[in-house]
């Protein structure tokens, strides 16, 4: 637990409606060719010319050896892949503080710097103490200061947490870069055999760890709100089933295993429900189940196909893909939660987009006046990454490669990860929702897919 103390002023899909269709999450599944083990890392592709200046310099270390993470390299990259800010290198700093007394404003002001980190490290047995300071040039003052604790194996969380700290002073936005991203990876050896593994990692992609394993597909993988718990889909028996699993210890539970589709698990803002598509009554619908109680409740009703539900923030709806319309676009509908511990919706969703031939696999941002989506446009070759703002109805492009899937907010709503697909392998992007800034994740040895975005942890 880390501790903290503020004082702050290879087959491939050709097409992605696919997914959209009743078996497409056996075409989706095929399409792996990676290694397990694979950390991510992280290429810019495009930056923000309008960038603030922020310095952030080496923290100074008082222990006998060296230090096994560099916590001002880990808050420097955070917050120049946050997209607001441009760190300054280090070859450029004049100087190197490590407390107020050593902080020259002029020097800082010559190189253009708007903002200056610093930071101390301490060690009293196995507890690491790490201070920083924050100081605004311009106003040539102190404006935050904190501290936070831990143990060496949780290094690099508290180098997060002190960009989260630094984000959120000048921005006024809670930052996400403590949180961790959830994706699946696949190693192919040959015709016959294929390893699947569903696997999650620091927002930076480092730091990867397994969470289950299996020759059988893996995929529609979703955070629990709190972030100790994910659900995903599994082949393992042979067919499609829904598993919820713990993080810290393994444990898991089949939540739906009906013959059929059993599909899309996503958990609701309380954790106490889990929306998910079933086609057990022979057409794919959304259902939720009640996570306490175990009841089952159907919520549409319909000879078309409805998929891909969706969370408003508030849990007073969901949104999902639906052809009722003739092509794939997006839906919302109110739901309700009944005494009896089950849900009930309302007789009939609102279609919420019109532009495009093909809208899909929406995802809410948390504040629920946006959704994220993968958009076609009419007469347009390509699927991409776009977002809805639901006041306005105004669209907006935010990629342009070829191929783009599975779009996830970071809790924040400042950036998404997507899927990459059409090259020589599949990889993961993140994009700011200003899509001024853009770079990628990709695996050292192969593809990666079905990422989502977790939630902030404490």
């Amino acid at each position: 637990m880390i501790k903290a103390i503020h004082r702050t002023g290879s087959l491939r899909a050709k097409d992605t409606i696919v997914r959209f269709w009743l078996l497409a999450v056996l075409v989706s599944l095929q399409i792996f060719t990676s290694s397990a083990h694979a950390i991510l890392t992280i290429e810019v592709t495009q930056g923000n010319d309008k960038a603030v200046k922020v310095a952030v310099a080496p923290f100074s270390w008082e222990g006998e050896r060296l230090l096994p993470e560099d916590l001002s390299g880990v808050v420097d990259n955070d917050l120049k892949l946050s997209g607001l800010f441009a760190p300054i290198p280090r070859a450029e700093m004049l100087s190197f503080p490590s407390k107020a007394s050593d902080v020259v404003y002029r020097d800082w002001s010559l190189l253009g710097t708007s903002y200056l980190v610093t930071g101390r490290i301490t060690q009293s047995g196995s507890i690491y103490d790490v201070s920083y300071q924050l100081y605004d040039i311009t106003q040539q003052k102190r404006i935050a200061t904190g501290r936070f604790r831990g143990v060496e194996s949780q290094l690099r969380n508290l180098a997060h947490r002190i960009s989260d700290a630094v984000y959120q002073k000048i921005t006024g936005i809670p930052g996400d870069f403590s949180t961790r991203i959830l994706y699946v990876t696949a190693k192919r050896w040959n015709v016959d055999r294929t390893d699947y593994r569903l696997n999650y990692a620091d927002a930076d992609g480092q730091r990867q760890r397994e969470v289950v394993r299996s020759r059988e597909p893996i995929l529609s993988p979703a955070w629990s709100p709190d972030g100790s718990k994910v659900a995903y889909v599994s082949f393992e028996s042979g067919r499609p089933a829904i598993f919820v699993q713990e993080l810290a210890t393994g444990k898991r539970d089949k939540v739906t295993g009906f013959r059929g589709l059993n599909s899309s698990p996503v958990f609701s803002p309380d954790g106490k429900w889990l929306a998910l598509v079933l086609s057990k009554g022979d057409n794919p619908d959304i259902y939720v189940k009640n996570l306490e109680t175990g009841k089952l409740s159907q919520l549409t009703r319909s000879f078309s196909i409805d998929t891909e539900p969706d969370w408003m923030p508030d849990g007073k709806s969901l949104i999902f893909t639906s052809n009722r319309g003739g092509s794939a676009q997006i839906y919302q509908l109110g739901v309700q939660p009944q005494a009896d511990g089950t849900m009930t919706a309302d007789d009939k969703p609102v279609r919420l987009t019109f532009k495009g031939r093909f809208n899909a696999r929406a995802k809410a941002f948390p504040d629920g006046k946006s959704i994220a989506m993968v958009h076609k446009g009419k007469g347009a070759a390509d699927f991409n990454i776009a977002v809805l703002d639901l006041d306005t109805n105004r669209l907006r492009m935010l990629t342009s490669a070829r191929l783009e899937d599975s779009p996830s907010v970071s809790p924040g709503g400042r950036r998404l990860i997507y899927a990459v697909q059409g090259g020589e392998q599949g990889e993961l992007g993140i994009v700011t929702a200003d899509g001024r800034v853009k770079y990628r994740l990709p695996s050292a040895e192969g593809d990666v897919r079905e990422p989502v975005w977790g939630p902030a942890r404490d």
